[in-house]
């Protein structure tokens, strides 16, 4: 179900791994942010848009990863847009032979049979160094960087002042650096600076996943996530109530993925 967090945008929250995907309603349609995530989810979210007479004229994926570019034929066939690193990455996904058997990994078990992959990863690149969608609605500017993987960007709804900050911000979730980046600490604490920036435009946050939170939980966020990364970075342990026993329930697992950044990242340190 399609629920409103500011003028013109509405979030529609996924059973699985609480992802969002976000429409920003234009004159003639909407931008789809990371549609998702399983066959019937998504169906649905056509179904709603639809009955309030807004098609899908656009659609972004805010980074390569399986759970944000996904699309769905009842969706349209609207073009479908991310940076040109996205774009460029998934392109060398699906030129790998055997791909789908390679994602299959990484699904969810309880989702996986449900999660559609017949049109995953069709995505066009805006031009390298774009500020804006291209796009007949409001202004949404793309503030791309590598926190989190290759061609990541978090998106600002300038007016009504909503971030769309992909895989960043989350009130569930750790931050998750690219490990296959030559500096995946440095990279993400760059990207929560150029976040920082922008705190004083922005009324709304949505992550990738997790709760929708008002601009007066950005400055939280982000200085949540700094010092998470920045504990990672100095061989601290993490204060951090997403992991260990304050985690949220049904987001235990994310200690695991705490305990494998520790790991990934001693092991980078003695190469």
């Amino acid at each position: 179900m399609l629920k409103q967090v500011a003028e013109g945008v509405l979030v529609h929250e996924s059973e699985c791994i609480q992802s969002n995907a976000v429409a920003v309603e234009g004159d003639a349609g909407v931008l789809l942010v990371d549609p998702g995530i399983t066959r019937a989810e998504m169906s649905t979210l056509a179904a709603d848009l639809r009955d309030r007479g807004r098609p899908v004229v656009a659609g972004f994926a805010t980074h390569p990863h399986w759970d944000h570019v996904l699309w769905h034929p009842t969706l349209g066939d609207a073009p479908r847009y991310g940076t040109a690193d996205c774009a460029a990455s998934v392109r060398d996904l699906l030129a790998t032979p055997d791909w789908e058997a390679d994602v299959a990994e990484g699904l969810p078990p309880e989702f996986a049979d449900d999660i559609p992959m017949e049109m995953l990863g069709l995505i066009t690149g805006v031009p390298a160094g774009a500020s804006l969608i291209p796009w007949d609605g409001t202004d949404v500017r793309i503030i791309e960087h590598r926190a989190h993987s290759e061609g990541h960007a978090a998106l600002l709804v300038e007016q009504p002042r909503v971030l769309i900050a992909g895989d960043m911000l989350s009130d569930v979730l750790v931050p998750m650096l690219d490990m296959a980046a030559e500096n995946p600490i440095d990279d993400y604490l760059a990207a929560l600076m150029m976040l920082d920036r922008v705190v004083g435009d922005v009324d709304v946050v949505v992550p990738g996943h997790g709760s929708v939170g008002g601009g007066d939980h950005l400055r939280e966020r982000i200085e949540r996530d700094r010092a998470y990364v920045l504990a990672l970075r100095d061989g601290r342990t993490p204060s951090d109530p997403r992991i260990g026993p304050a985690a949220q329930p049904g987001w235990e697992w994310v200690s695991d993925v705490h305990d494998w950044q520790l790991q990934a990242l001693a092991r980078r340190s003695e190469h």
